[in-house]
């Protein structure tokens, strides 16, 4: 892979919030079901560091079987949305090699993974957690909003070698969620114990908080990104 981005298929229209001064980490941030990265370039920005790069890809179109086999912007298909609901596996390890390759690219544009936060919101949430977790290289950190972990039975067996059992994350939960209920939130937080050193798992819940973020959720995530990825 070279280092135009053209070698990256998702990052050709990423939206990428680039920094005000040199930079020397990146945040990688994956929208959920039915939206885009504008909409996540948009709540970065508002809390974002002068030399952190921010880049937010667009998942692509294909028909999801939950909404009746619409096509929308989509990670990968989703069956339902339960701890046992069937899972698409293979669409889940493609889209994970997807954003691996931005990792692959940052790297070569010289931020080493250390200094690489992945996260995601939901769906995009769920993918962050699966791509961390199975990458070979070391990462900063997870950023998991409203989320869970796919092929969670795969865990901790699926973790690469463990390169990333010391990984940081952060996940943060609204308590009225309909859609993910935070009970599911919290199985995904013991799951997660299970795979990394289990007081790198910070879970966070929002009463009030329905299958959304809100502005006391973003200053955790705000600070979380500020301690692992500190200026150099």
């Amino acid at each position: 892979m070279c280092g135009n981005n053209m070698s990256v298929p998702l990052l050709a229209d990423a939206v990428t919030v680039s920094g005000a001064e040199r930079e020397t980490a990146a945040v990688i941030f994956l929208h959920g079901l039915g939206d885009t990265g504008h909409s996540w370039a948009d709540a970065l920005s508002s809390i974002r560091l002068p030399y952190v790069k921010y880049i937010c890809p667009h998942a692509p179109r294909i028909p999801v079987t939950l909404n009746m086999k619409m096509v929308m912007p989509s990670w990968f298909d989703l069956m339902g949305l339960t701890p046992d609901a069937p899972e698409d596996e293979a669409g889940i390890k493609k889209a994970a090699e997807s954003i691996k390759a931005i990792i692959e690219h940052e790297m070569k544009n010289g931020i080493p993974p250390n200094r690489i936060i992945l996260g995601g919101f939901s769906q995009g949430g769920a993918l962050s957690l699966y791509t961390a977790l199975t990458c070979q290289h070391q990462l900063a950190g997870i950023v998991a909003l409203s989320c869970w972990l796919p092929l969670h039975k795969a865990f901790p067996q699926a973790a690469n070698n463990g390169v990333n059992k010391d990984i940081a994350i952060l996940q943060c939960h609204g308590e009225l969620d309909p859609m993910i209920p935070v009970r599911f939130g919290a199985l995904t937080a013991e799951k997660l114990k299970s795979v990394v050193t289990p007081t790198k798992v910070q879970f966070k819940t929002y009463p009030g908080v329905m299958h959304s973020s809100c502005p006391q959720e973003m200053m955790a995530v705000k600070e979380f990104i500020e301690k692992l990825l500190p200026r150099i």
